[in-house]
């Protein structure tokens, strides 16, 4: 049975080795000898060096992950408040990426360009079912009205990583708040609700 301690071991020496490095220049040896085990050991829990780094990445993410799934289950709340309670998930998903974030030089550039491509695709993949379920449990409540929920979990998500993330289009608080209140207009004349519905949706505090 794969021992879950050394397992984290050999994430957290990737995690070191990228506040030095980009990913294209750390090799399997490097991180095995960072994690203090055999080359060897590596390869008994991870096929390769991308495997190492999705399994980070999905590790940074297992919190708010995990409770989409959970505010999924959970019926009982209406579905606008899970919602909310997702865009909140969604918002601290972007700490993995902000600790490994973009700099002035080539070679951080390049590793905060390709840490960003893997954040972007992890989210919005991984949020999107659970985020289309709300939707449609909310559709079958009558709650909300759409004909597209998955499309619509999809433009949501793609909306809060790109703002969370907050390097693709940098963006002061403010632009950021302004950004959340026209998604949320969009959303109650898309959803056909009453509008002002969703407003405390923009109350959430934003990353500068």
């Amino acid at each position: 049975m794969p021992d879950t301690k050394k397992y984290d071991i050999i994430l957290d020496a990737l995690q070191k080795l990228l506040e030095e490095k980009t990913i294209q220049t750390i090799s399997v040896s490097e991180i095995a000898q960072k994690a203090g085990i055999g080359k060897g050991s590596i390869y008994y829990y991870f096929p390769s060096k991308d495997a190492i780094l999705d399994a980070l990445i999905e590790r940074s993410y297992e919190a708010p992950l995990s409770t989409a799934k959970n505010l999924a289950a959970q019926t009982d709340i209406p579905p606008f408040t899970r919602m909310a309670m997702l865009f909140q998930a969604c918002q601290n998903s972007s700490v993995f990426i902000k600790q490994n974030g973009a700099s002035s030089d080539y070679e951080s550039a390049q590793k905060f360009a390709f840490l960003h491509h893997k954040y972007l695709s992890h989210v919005i993949s991984k949020l999107k079912p659970d985020l289309t379920e709300i939707i449609k449990q909310g559709i079958e409540s009558g709650e909300i009205h759409f004909d597209h929920p998955a499309a619509l979990a999809e433009i949501v998500l793609i909306v809060l990583a790109v703002k969370f993330d907050n390097s693709l289009l940098p963006s002061s608080p403010k632009e950021t708040e302004e950004t959340m209140r026209g998604l949320v207009a969009l959303l109650e004349k898309g959803t056909e609700v009453i509008p002002g519905t969703l407003s405390y949706l923009t109350l959430t505090p934003y990353i500068s």
